[in-house]
C-alpha cells in the first residue's frame, strides 16, 4: 500500500520509521513545507508528489485541511485526518467532501480510548444521577484545551444523558458543584503521552475510568491500521469506531 504523510512533526516521523520496516508498505512522500531539504522525500505541497498515493494520512495541523481537501478529491485519495481543532464550519467542510472521498476523522487512533468511549454509553446510561468529572493531561507544547480526545468523551457522555449537562472548565474561589454539569480540567506540562480519567462519583463509592498512552507508537498503529482499512472503502465519513466494529 502506498501512503503519503502530511506533516512531519512527531508523529509523522514516526509514521516514516514505521513505514520503512514495512515489508508491506510503501512510503510515497511527506508534505511539509516548514522541513523542505531535511529529508529526501519532503516536498512542498500535494502537487509536488510523484506518484499518487492510495491512502494519505494527516497527522499536521487542522489549518491543512483547506489544502487537502481539494486535491483528495481531484484525485480520489481516500484520507485519514488525525488532527484536532477544527471549526464546525470546517467539520462541515470534510463532511462534504467525504460525499466524493472515504475520509476517516479521528482525534485518537489508540484502541483503548477507542473501547472506552464504547464503553462510556453503557456507564452513563447506568449511573445517570451521579457525579461526572473529566481530566485529561498532556505535554506542555499540545495548543488546543481540552484535548480532541476530551471534547469527544464528552460529547459520547452528554449524548448518552437524558438530559444534556453544562461544561464546567476548572473551579476557582466559591464555585459549588451544580448537579447538571461535568467538570472538565486540563493539566499541560512535561512530555506527557496522553490521559484521560472519567470519574463518576455517587454516594460513597466512585468509578473511574482512565486511559494512560505510555508511547505514541500506540497512535501510529491504530493510524494505520485505520488506512489499511480505509483504503478499502467508498466515499463516506468515518471514525476510528467503524474500524474497531
Amino acid at each position: 500500500m502506498n501512503i503519503a504523510i502530511y506533516g512531519w512533526g512527531q508523529m509523522g516521523k514516526l509514521l516514516v520509521d514505521t513505514i520503512d520496516n514495512s515489508k508491506n508498505l510503501n512510503l510515497v512522500g511527506i508534505i511539509d513545507y516548514f522541513s523542505l531539504g531535511k529529508e529526501s522525500r519532503i516536498v512542498e505541497a500535494l502537487e509536488d508528489l510523484s506518484i499518487v498515493p492510495d491512502v494519505l494520512i494527516d497527522f499536521s495541523h487542522y489549518s491543512n485541511s483547506i489544502k487537502i481537501l481539494p486535491w483528495i478529491m481531484a484525485n480520489n485519495v481516500p484520507t485519514l485526518i488525525a488532527t484536532t481543532g477544527h471549526s464546525e464550519e470546517e467539520l462541515e467542510n470534510i463532511k462534504k467532501a467525504s460525499q466524493t472521498v472515504p475520509i476517516l476523522k479521528a482525534t485518537n487512533t489508540s484502541l483503548g480510548i477507542n473501547l472506552i468511549t464504547e464503553l462510556l454509553e453503557t456507564l452513563v446510561s447506568s449511573l445517570e444521577d451521579w457525579d461526572i468529572e473529566l481530566i485529561e493531561k498532556h505535554h506542555k507544547k499540545k495548543i488546543d484545551a481540552p484535548s480532541g480526545t476530551a471534547q469527544s468523551l464528552l460529547e459520547k457522555i452528554n449524548d448518552t444523558l437524558t438530559s444534556k449537562r453544562e461544561l464546567t472548565y476548572g473551579r476557582e474561589g466559591i464555585s459549588p458543584r451544580k448537579k447538571e454539569e461535568i467538570g472538565v480540567h486540563v493539566v499541560r506540562g512535561g512530555s506527557i503521552v496522553g490521559e484521560h480519567s472519567i470519574i463518576f462519583a455517587g454516594e460513597d463509592e466512585i468509578i473511574e475510568v482512565k486511559h494512560e498512552a505510555h508511547s505514541k507508537m500506540i497512535f501510529v498503529n491504530g493510524a494505520l491500521k485505520g488506512a489499511a482499512w480505509l483504503s478499502n472503502q467508498q466515499p463516506g465519513f468515518y471514525t476510528m469506531k467503524d474500524i474497531f466494529n
